[in-house]
């Protein structure tokens, strides 16, 4: 054997029939879709060649896309279209080779002005029949013809003496068990699902006689002159399921794309995604497209059609090109001044949208100083003062204090300074709303407070109780010692806290990991000893600061629960009282009880019922 003679591969035409109309495509539902696009190119390629036939209907009231679906009389399904129809020779060419495209190469056409790019499109017709017959007249002249395909990979060509029509038909007989696809009403809600807006009229043939038109005039382009504003709203009650709160017109000249914005009256579920309805030249490519609006966009439900797009082989999405990027940059500004538009003439009606927006807001003004400039004050956060507009608080307040979590929050908020109030900025994008309002408020200032160096702020015990506090510290220290927890004696402005839990981001994250450890796999548990280790290594000494130092009990000196302590005689019943403290500051702290924090709570408890259940002497 000649090892470096070239030479032909060997293909399995049945393999690759198989291939391309099974596994291509989502299901055998996009058949219907596939033949409707293939006739709605003859028929504008047609349109073409004829100066004064239009596409839309070639000035004959009967013209356009006709289905004649499954019924008693007849097993066979038929698409026809009074298209440009094809030669002897150019079936030949173009039916028999995979790939190859009638839009591109035989009419020569700008691509734009055609659905489909890839010419196999009918092959996804093998999903639902085992033969294909397609017989045709070209308007160019010749002999009628007729192409048999078949599902092995084998097909005829043969000239028809019939008298046919200028146009193609398409003749299926069902697979088993995919009669239902083809019946009447699978044929109607098919080519209104995906056809309903093309510009071709589709109709199909009923059984009991006369036609079902399934095509009408979309509602959600917005070009001028050709939108009913009342259609438009009606169309997006029917897409959301309840009245849209505005709606958007959208228009991309570079790419020819048009459509619709409506906004949503509701919040979307934590997590939802984009849902875009994408039509390509009128004819549907995607319910739910996920990147066609930028990922901030999520407070709209959009609908486009364009011409310019590209779709991937199985015409179920969009090419990633700079086409798309290009597309996706100019929808995004279009919702954009929408919502400036909105602040600076209804400033009402924004406030009502930021109500119920408000997070896909706040994830939009990070990355938009201009948007950001007018929408931040209309914002919300949290804070120790109760749920403030931004607006109100940057105007009674100037300089802004914030924690990063809401675990933070929870243990800082009980000590916080009550004249000024304290953001939790745990919650989706607040910390970065609030590091903007400098960038956004002339004279803001912002500080992030951390919780041990806001333990530091509260002022100690008088000097004539020093002693005792010092005593009390350390004897409550080591009645904590098992849980690591180091006590302090602060005086908080109120009396009703006897204690506060008090961990810093580090202690807090040690403690996670050693809850996370302990209800975990050996597996999960070597994983966590590996970031113990890495800690330790990157910052020396860090782990056992955090286990040990890095946690607080802080003990309110104003309140008449902490002095009482000094007064409790035994060790055991002062080291009971304090547990039970150290596990109310936690519960207050909405922190998660560990199984040695169960021990102490279980023990007092069990400790109290003792005692209160002893003789009185």
């Amino acid at each position: 054997m000649d090892s470096g003679r070239s030479q032909q591969f060997q293909v399995d035409l049945r393999g690759i029939v198989d291939l391309l109309s099974r596994h291509i495509y989502s299901g055998p539902r996009v058949f219907l879709r596939e033949l409707m696009q293939n006739a709605c190119d003859a028929i504008t390629a047609r349109a073409e060649l004829d100066a004064d036939a239009s596409p839309s209907g070639l000035g004959r009231e009967s013209s356009g896309i006709r289905i004649t679906p499954l019924s008693d009389r007849s097993d066979e399904f038929v698409v026809r279209d009074d298209g440009i129809g094809l030669t002897e020779s150019e079936v030949t060419e173009l039916l028999a080779t995979v790939g190859r495209s009638s839009k591109r190469d035989i009419f020569d056409l700008p691509r734009s002005d055609f659905l489909g790019q890839f010419g196999i499109g009918l092959l996804a017709c093998f999903m639902v029949a085992e033969t294909i017959v397609i017989r045709s007249r070209s308007a160019r002249g010749g002999d009628a013809v007729e192409w048999r395909g078949n599902a092995d990979g084998t097909f005829t060509v043969t000239t028809v003496a019939d008298d046919l029509p200028v146009g193609t038909s398409v003749h299926l007989r069902p697979r088993p068990g995919h009669r239902e696809l083809l019946s009447t009403a699978a044929t109607v809600e098919l080519a209104e699902t995906f056809g309903e807006f093309l510009p071709i009229p589709v109709r199909v043939d009923l059984p009991a006689g006369g036609e079902r038109l399934t095509t009408r005039t979309p509602a959600f382009r917005a070009g001028a002159g050709e939108v009913d504003e009342a259609a438009r709203w009606a169309y997006g009650r029917d897409l959301l399921g309840q009245e849209p709160f505005d709606v958007i017109p959208l228009r991309v000249p570079g790419t020819d794309t048009v459509g619709t914005a409506y906004v949503l009256p509701f919040a979307p579920p934590p997590g939802a995604r984009q849902a875009t309805r994408v039509y390509l030249g009128r004819m549907l490519l995607s319910e739910n497209a996920d990147d066609i609006l930028p990922p901030w966009a999520f407070f709209v439900r959009a609908v486009i059609d364009s011409t310019a797009l590209r779709p991937t082989a199985s015409r179920e999405s969009l090419v990633e090109d700079d086409a798309l990027e290009h597309t996706r940059e100019q929808l995004g500004a279009a919702i954009r001044r929408w919502v400036l538009d909105l602040g600076l003439t209804e400033p009402q009606r924004l406030a009502q949208f930021v109500a119920i927006h408000e997070v896909a807001l706040k994830s939009l003004v990070r990355h938009d100083d201009e948007l950001a400039a007018f929408i931040v004050r209309w914002l919300s956060v949290e804070t120790t003062h109760g749920r403030m507009r931004v607006g109100d608080l940057v105007g009674r307040h100037s300089r802004i204090r914030y924690v990063e979590t809401v675990d933070e929050y929870r243990q800082v908020a009980g000590i916080a300074d009550p004249r000024e109030p304290l953001v939790n900025g745990g919650y989706l994008y607040d910390a970065e709303l609030v590091r903007l309002f400098p960038l956004v408020f002339d004279g803001v200032a912002v500080e992030h407070v951390d919780v041990l160096d806001e333990l530091d702020r509260l002022d100690p015990p008088p000097l004539d109780d020093r002693e005792r506090v010092l005593g009390l510290e350390a004897r409550a220290t080591a009645a904590l010692a098992t849980v690591g927890c180091t006590v302090v004696v602060r005086s908080i402005d109120t009396d009703e806290i006897p204690a506060v839990y008090l961990a810093g981001a580090d202690a807090l994250r040690a403690i996670d990991r050693s809850r996370a450890r302990s209800v975990g796999s050996p597996l999960w548990g070597s994983v966590m000893d590996r970031i113990d280790a890495t800690a330790q290594r990157l910052r020396p000494g860090a782990a056992d600061e955090a286990a040990t130092t890095g946690v607080r009990l802080c003990l309110n000196w104003k309140s008449p629960v902490t002095r009482s302590l000094l007064g409790v005689p035994g060790d055991d019943a002062f080291a009971r009282t304090v547990h039970l403290l150290y596990v109310q500051a936690l519960l207050a702290a909405q922190r998660p009880l560990s199984g040695d924090d169960r021990v102490l709570m279980t023990n007092a408890l069990r400790a109290l019922v003792e005692l209160s259940a002893r003789p009185s002497s």
